[in-house]
């Protein structure tokens, strides 16, 4: 008798726990309801200086409490290299917004130069945040490298909108991310290789095929992605660039800076974000990961993580660290233990 009543228990609490689960799992996949379902893909307005736009967005999941929008980075790559989040973001339950800002291959790419400035692409996310009706709640923004740039600035202007900030590969000062591929990472070059992708550069020689020749494999695949064969969405991300807006704003490669963002430097206005912010750094990165420990003393509720094995996408190359440590994080945040 005792074990038919254990055994009826027993099915009562699978029934129970599978019928959670359904029911959850059911909430996550349960989007506004539409006429036509688009698997989250919204093609969002925005307003410019210069005029109406749309811009590219994939939504991920249904958590009223966990909003997180990614910045890739460039300017002007995609997406698409950041598609490795989404294994790891829907195990968790996380909502979440794939995203290519204005410029880039699968939003609109207005000519207008005047659009391809830091302020007017903080006011673009501003807006995409309205439009997936995140707030201070719920709202955390991830960004890596130029991403880590947008996200910086948008903290600086917008963090009464957000619940949490992470900055992915992307030092505080342009000028010190240019000291440091000149005096740390140019020197762990072969001289001979150093002097021609000088030689060119002095040149203005950049649609030379030789320049990216010298620089994939002595510099790219040492310090942006280590993996030896590169993931699928990288390689069409890198297929996608668009290398107007790229040049104008960050210069002809991820060697150093030269375009409109040289100067930029934000270092001293870190204090100035309050909202709980993780760092990452990583080895191998393009920006140097002692900076980037610093950043996160400099903020007011600031943690670092460390990818030892990691380069510029240790989303890619240090995955598993990488990974669990921007969940905790998150998770973190959201039960109030940072």
């Amino acid at each position: 008798m005792r074990s038919i009543i254990a055994l009826s228990s027993l099915l009562f609490l699978t029934s129970c726990k599978n019928e959670n689960n359904t029911n959850i799992l059911s909430d996550y996949f349960t989007y506004e309801k539409e006429k036509i379902e688009t698997a989250g893909v919204k093609m969002i307005p925005i307003k410019t200086p210069v005029g109406k736009f749309k811009v590219w967005t994939k939504r991920f999941g249904n958590n009223p409490k966990i909003k997180v929008l990614l910045l890739h980075g460039g300017p002007a790559m995609t997406h698409e290299y950041m598609e490795c989040f989404e294994t790891f973001f829907q195990r968790e339950g996380f909502e979440f917004y794939e995203y290519d800002q204005l410029g880039s291959y699968y939003s609109d790419q207005p000519k207008d130069s005047s659009l391809w400035t830091i302020d007017r692409f903080v006011d673009e996310v501003e807006q995409v945040r309205k439009a997936i009706n995140a707030d201070k709640d719920n709202f955390y923004v991830l960004g890596n490298s130029w991403g880590g740039i947008l996200a910086m600035e948008y903290a600086l202007k917008y963090q009464q909108n957000m619940k949490g900030l992470l900055v992915a590969n992307m030092m505080a000062s342009a000028p010190e991310y240019g000291k440091y591929a000149d005096e740390v990472l140019a020197k762990q070059m072969k001289p001979k290789v150093l002097k021609e992708i000088r030689d060119l550069e002095t040149k203005n020689d950049f649609e030379n095929p030789r320049y990216m020749e010298l620089l994939i494999p002595n510099f790219y695949q040492e310090h942006l992605c280590r993996l030896k064969e590169w993931p699928d969405g990288l390689n069409r991300a890198s297929k996608h660039v668009n290398s107007e807006i790229y040049t104008l704003m960050q210069g002809p490669s991820e060697f150093g800076i030269s375009g409109r963002l040289a100067k930029w430097d934000i270092k001293n206005r870190l204090h100035e974000i309050t909202i709980p912010t993780l760092m990452i750094g990583a080895k191998y990165d393009t920006m140097d990961p002692k900076a980037m420990e610093e950043q996160s003393k400099l903020v007011k509720k600031g943690r670092y993580l460390y990818c030892p094995n990691g380069s510029h996408l240790a989303m890619w190359d240090d995955q598993k660290v990488f990974m669990n440590g921007v969940i905790q994080f998150i998770n973190d945040v959201d039960s109030h233990k940072l």
